[in-house]
C-alpha cells in the first residue's frame, strides 16, 4: 500500500484536529495543506512509524512548531470585539496544554501516542492535561442549547455541561423546537445532533439559528462522515458518538475560547 493510500482515511480527522487547534477552518486547512505539500516534496519527511495516523499528526506538529504557514486573513466582517476577546484568551492559555487535551480527548490518542505526536515525555503529557483541565475550569460560564432527540443521550450531555459550570436553556428534539428555543433564549453555545426525532436535520436547525445570530456550535453525531466531506464548509468542532466526558469537555472549552464556528452549508 502506498503512503497516499495509508494517510487518505485519516485526513478528514487531521483537518478536524487542525481546525480545533487553530479555531478556524481556513487556517486549520492551511496547516493540513502544508503537511501534504511537505510529503509530496520529500516523502522521507514522513515519520518512520507503522501507524500512518500517528505519523500525520506528528508531522503536523513539527510544521506547527517550526514552520511559518501562510494563513488566510479572517473575514473583514469579523467583529473587532470578538478578535480582541479571542486574542486575550489565546494569550492566557498554554498552547501545549490545549494540544495535549485535544489529542487525548478529541482525537482519542493515549498518553504515549500523544507524547510521540508532541515529541515530549509521557509524564509531560500528564502534566499538560492537568494544566488544561485547570484552564478549562477558568472558562467563563455560558448558557447552552442542546439539540438532541434521544432522551438518555440528552440527559448525559446535560449532566456533563452542567458539571462544567454552564446553564442549560433547553433541550430540543426537532429543528422547529431548536430554532424556537434559540430565538427566545439566545444561548452562548449550541450542542447539536444531526439526525432528529421527526426526520428533520440538526444541520438545518443550526443553519437557521446562525442565520439569525452568531453562536459557537459543536456537532455531536454518530455520522461524522456526513459533515467531514471536504466539499462544503465544515464545523470546526465535531464529536463522534459514542463520546467520553473529556471529549465533550475539550470541545466546549475550545468552542467557547474561540467563540466561532464554520457555518454548515
Amino acid at each position: 500500500m502506498s503512503l497516499a493510500q495509508k494517510i487518505a482515511p485519516h485526513l478528514p480527522y487531521l483537518r478536524r484536529y487542525a481546525r480545533a487547534l487553530t479555531g478556524r477552518q481556513d487556517s486549520g486547512d492551511a496547516y493540513v495543506a502544508a503537511v501534504l505539500e511537505a510529503i509530496v516534496a520529500s516523502p522521507d519527511v514522513f515519520p518512520a512509524v507503522t501507524d500512518a495516523r500517528l505519523g500525520l499528526y506528528r508531522l503536523l506538529h513539527a510544521i506547527w512548531d517550526t514552520a511559518r504557514v501562510e494563513v488566510p486573513e479572517p473575514a473583514a466582517t469579523a467583529p473587532a470585539a470578538r478578535e480582541a476577546r479571542a486574542n486575550r484568551r489565546l494569550s492566557a492559555l498554554t498552547p501545549r496544554s490545549r494540544q495535549a487535551l485535544l489529542l487525548t480527548a478529541l482525537e482519542g490518542f493515549g498518553h504515549a501516542d500523544a507524547a510521540f505526536v508532541l515529541d515530549v515525555d509521557e509524564d509531560v503529557v500528564g502534566a499538560l492535561l492537568r494544566d488544561a483541565i485547570a484552564e478549562i475550569d477558568r472558562q467563563v460560564a455560558t448558557r447552552v442549547l442542546i439539540i438532541e432527540d434521544e432522551p438518555i443521550i440528552a440527559m448525559d450531555i446535560e449532566s456533563i455541561v452542567r458539571g462544567l459550570g454552564h446553564d442549560i436553556v433547553g433541550v430540543a428534539a426537532t429543528r422547529r423546537d431548536a430554532v424556537t428555543m434559540a430565538r427566545s433564549e439566545r444561548p452562548g453555545l449550541v450542542l447539536a445532533d444531526i439526525q432528529l426525532a421527526d426526520g428533520s436535520s440538526g444541520i438545518d436547525a443550526v443553519h437557521d439559528i446562525l442565520g439569525e445570530f452568531e453562536v459557537p456550535v459543536i456537532f455531536i453525531t454518530a455520522y461524522p462522515d456526513r459533515l467531514l466531506t471536504g466539499e462544503r464548509p465544515e464545523p470546526t468542532f465535531l464529536i463522534t458518538k459514542p463520546f467520553h466526558t473529556d471529549t465533550v469537555r475539550a470541545a466546549v472549552s475550545q468552542a467557547l475560547f474561540f467563540e466561532s464556528t464554520a457555518q454548515p452549508a
